[in-house]
């Protein structure tokens, strides 16, 4: 019953910051680019109520990956490990409004 409950949430509420905070389910059933969209209109709205609690411009909603992967082959492991690190980073700075 725990596993029951666990993957459910697992997969349809928490947000994984190696896919663009999206849930697995959204990714899975194509929806994390309206999802995506519909988070980059509250931000903006945000923004436009209030433009000066966004010191460094115009938030982001995260970039979605082109690819996710639990195990990626040998080969292109690091390179993936290397490329998810700086996708997460620019996705969590983009949620705080921070801009490199």
């Amino acid at each position: 019953s725990f596993c029951v409950e666990f993957f459910e949430y697992y997969n349809r509420e928490h947000r994984h910051s190696g896919i663009g905070l999206m849930t697995p389910a959204a990714v899975h059933y194509g929806r994390s680019e309206k999802v995506r969209e519909a988070r980059q209109e509250t931000l903006l709205e945000a923004y436009r109520k209030h433009p000066e609690r966004f010191v460094n411009g115009a938030p982001r909603a995260p970039a979605l990956p082109q690819e996710a992967w639990i195990n990626p082959p040998a080969r292109d492991r690091a390179q993936a490990k290397s490329e998810a690190e700086a996708e997460t980073s620019r996705g969590t700075a983009a949620m705080m409004g921070i801009v490199h």
